[in-house]
């Protein structure tokens, strides 16, 4: 197999081919490596791949022997590095590996590095001081989007069809629509953050993928959901397999569509002629399209932001200790250490966070029950420029200033971390720049098979397979 035959297909078909038996493991593990060889330099998407890569994982389960990658933050593989994009954890080594690098080897998919990702993964651009800025592979001089910045880099430029991520205000779906790729954000609970992390940072935290189709969002739900021992509640489990809901009729749906700004940013022209014509597109298909207004107020979710500052500080303080190291500018980046400071200033108990995220589930909830879906832009804009003040290596802006920016931005994602919906992001669009648009479709709680017939719909009216990003595996020319 080419490596320009490997980048094309998604991890679904290189899967099947494993099954017929035209390729191995082995062989896809070792193109994984070429490919990053031939782009990472240009993306710094990669930033470990281990020495047994060909090596790693067995080839069974849907995903048969797929080169997979880990965000270097969240779900763990025991004895591997874990440094979260930070040099207070440099060197650090986690020894639990987690439900779900053991779901993922279980049914074949080989992790064979890690990638970057900013640190602790508080901003939704892509650099930290400990590994440098990982690049936009459309455009160079843009961000992939944070916090699962190398996995979106590295699956848009071919390196791996899917990567791990995770998402705790946007940060699987705004590299996914800043890459061009398919990113889902489950529901609470629908995947295990064990055994150690269940539930995390008060609900707000899912691990799942970043992809280029709906078939392979579809596989690697059926791969990481289900509940496992020491989670704090069961979700509803699905009617079907994700990949059987391929098959089903979408029925029809009341659909509320985001045609105004959510936050201080405006959206883009562009971004809000991609929403319209996706709106368009859904109402000839026979459903019920509405306009909704913004179903809560910017202040109420940067209230809940600053609200776990407090907590953040404390986590920092007990991993400091017991890694025997100092918070200080030698260890932290530059606004990461005013949270640290201003969350030890700040009076905050466990209850008076659960009561904000109860208020802001209630007042949502109310806005928006009505709905089987909602149709929202990802992002506001099209992929940023490096550093601003989205940056955490900013050092001139206080914490809350960052963090206002930061909800400016995110005001379409981060509220569904509060709410526990699904939502994934789709590429739907490109700007007039070649730069991606992402198009985000929310659903109930719990209804994860809605998500994927409604995104296989779109995906059948408007393919977005052709579309390649200026830097791509196997392409020994790139557009630079």
């Amino acid at each position: 197999m080419r490596l320009s035959e490997y980048a094309d297909h998604d991890a679904t078909g290189l899967a099947a081919l494993v099954t017929r038996g035209h390729v191995t493991p082995a062989e896809l593990a070792a193109l994984a490596r070429k490919a990053c060889e031939e782009v990472n330099p240009l993306i710094n998407a990669v930033i470990e791949i281990y020495e047994d890569a060909e090596l790693a994982g067995a080839s069974t389960g849907l995903f048969n022997g797929v080169p997979f990658l880990r965000k270097d933050l969240g779900s763990t593989e025991a004895g591997r590095l874990q440094e979260g994009g930070s040099r207070l954890f440099r060197g650090y080594r986690s020894d639990t590996d987690s439900f779900f690098f053991q779901r993922a080897r279980k049914n074949g998919l080989r992790t064979i590095g890690r990638t970057t990702t900013p640190e602790f993964g508080m901003s939704l651009l892509s650099e930290s001081i400990l590994n440098g800025i990982t690049r936009n592979p459309w455009n160079l001089e843009r961000s992939t989007g944070g916090s699962s910045a190398g996995s979106a880099a590295a699956v848009a430029a071919g390196i791996t069809p899917i990567a791990h991520g995770n998402d705790g205000g946007g940060s699987i779906r705004i590299p996914a629509a800043w890459c061009g790729l398919v990113g889902l954000n489950p529901s609470r609970g629908r995947v295990s953050s064990g055994p150690n992390n269940q539930d995390a940072s008060f609900g707000l935290l899912r691990e799942f993928v970043l992809c280029r189709t709906v078939r392979d969002m579809a596989a690697a739900l059926d791969v990481f959901s289900g509940p496992r021992p020491g989670d704090p509640f069961i979700i509803v489990q699905p009617k079907r397999s994700y990949m059987d809901e391929l098959s089903q009729p979408t029925g029809t749906m009341r659909v509320g569509v985001a045609r105004t700004k959510w936050g201080e940013v405006e959206v883009e022209p562009e971004v809000l002629s991609a929403v319209e014509a996706a709106a368009a597109l859904l109402e000839e298909m026979g459903h019920i399209v509405v306009d909704i207004e913004p179903p809560y107020e910017c202040g109420e979710y940067m209230e809940i932001i600053l609200s776990r500052t407090r907590f953040f500080a404390t986590s920092l303080e007990d991993e400091a200790r017991s890694l025997n190291r100092t918070l200080d500018a030698n260890s932290l980046e530059p606004i990461n250490l005013k949270f640290y400071e201003y969350g030890r200033k700040a009076l905050g108990r466990p209850g008076e966070i659960e009561k904000l995220l109860q208020r802001m589930r209630y007042r949502v909830g109310e806005a928006i029950h009505s709905f089987d879906i909602l149709l929202t832009p990802t992002m506001p804009t099209a992929a940023l420029a490096h550093g601003g003040i989205n940056s955490t290596t900013n050092p001139t802006l206080s914490a809350e200033e960052f963090k206002a920016a930061d909800a400016a931005n995110i005001a379409y994602t981060g509220v569904f971390n509060v709410t526990g919906q699904p939502a994934v992001s789709l590429p739907w669009a490109e700007n007039a720049d070649g730069l991606p648009i992402g198009l985000q479709i929310v659903g109930r709680f719990g209804d994860e098979a809605t998500l994927v017939r409604v995104a296989r719909d779109l995906e059948e009216a408007r393919p977005w397979s052709h579309r390649r990003p200026k830097i791509w595996a196997g392409d020994k020319s790139p557009i630079l």
